[in-house]
């Protein structure tokens, strides 16, 4: 059996997203956007691998505390080892998200990138023209996924939603019908999480069964993955509106590594 292929937008009927002209705000030390510029990547962290700065959610991505027993009840025909809840965690740990806010608010500007000697800078997208540009790049037929250096079948599906904010003990999502995985990946706890505000992309691909390599080797999913994206061109079509700068942020070094880099930034920091 072959690997299903990646898809364009195949839950959007299961995600909300905001309307056009909706601004995307997401928060980079300076040293991590430069490097992003020059390697010309967007950076997704698998949902189950928040680990790496105060206030992470350890819950990202998880099936409801409500939702286990019954998940964990239903089996598969032909693998009545295999539960439901099986099938909901191995989707988890195949599944990648870029964060970002709808608002730019004082409470991503206190939470995100910190620790940087070189302060931080806040990205400003256009949703619609990023939506556009990233669909364009995970088009059938043109892109492709790089494991190891090996150049394989694109198997991820991209989304894109705003994450709905729940009691998380008490929520459920399988009271009339068994949820869609990509569901809980847009699920956060209100309690803690509402601030965020956030509208994330995500990448996924099915949680059954292994993905293996053509000389049989299996296919490991790393921590996070780099997506190609090209800033130059971003600056130069609106899809980037504007770099701001924090108050802690080096404007010194960061325009002397932007103009290495050939960047002239929209609103000039």
């Amino acid at each position: 059996m072959h690997a299903p292929l990646g898809m364009v937008e195949p839950h959007a009927g299961l995600l909300r997203v905001p309307p056009d002209g909706q601004l995307l705000h997401k928060m980079m030390t300076v040293e991590n956007l430069l490097a992003s510029i020059s390697t010309s990547y967007l950076h997704f962290n698998r949902v189950d691998a928040y680990k790496d700065f105060l206030g992470a959610d350890p819950n990202d991505g998880r099936q409801l505390p409500a939702d286990e027993p019954g998940n964990a009840g239903t089996t598969f025909a032909r693998a009545p080892t295999f539960s439901l809840a099986d099938y909901y965690n191995q989707s988890r740990s195949r599944t990648y998200a870029c964060c970002f806010s709808l608002e730019n608010s004082a409470h991503i500007w206190k939470s995100y990138a910190n620790g940087s000697s070189r302060g931080k800078v806040c990205v400003v997208f256009d949703f619609a023209k990023l939506r556009t540009r990233l669909n364009q790049t995970l088009a059938q037929g043109i892109s492709a996924l790089e494991y190891n250096g090996i150049r394989c079948l694109q198997i991820f599906s991209v989304n894109y939603g705003i994450v709905d904010y729940v009691a998380w003990d008490a929520h459920r999502e399988n009271t009339q019908r068994l949820p869609n995985p990509i569901t809980y990946t847009y699920l956060k706890d209100a309690n803690g999480y509402r601030d965020e505000k956030e509208l994330r992309i995500s990448l996924s691909t099915i949680g059954i069964g292994h993905f293996v390599l053509s000389d049989g080797c299996k296919i490991e999913f790393p921590p996070s993955l780099h997506f190609d994206f090209d800033y130059r061109a971003s600056l130069a079509d609106g899809t980037i509106k504007e770099f701001a700068p924090g108050p802690d942020c080096d404007m010194e070094f960061l325009r002397a590594e932007l103009d290495k880099l050939r960047i002239v930034p929209v609103s000039n920091p």
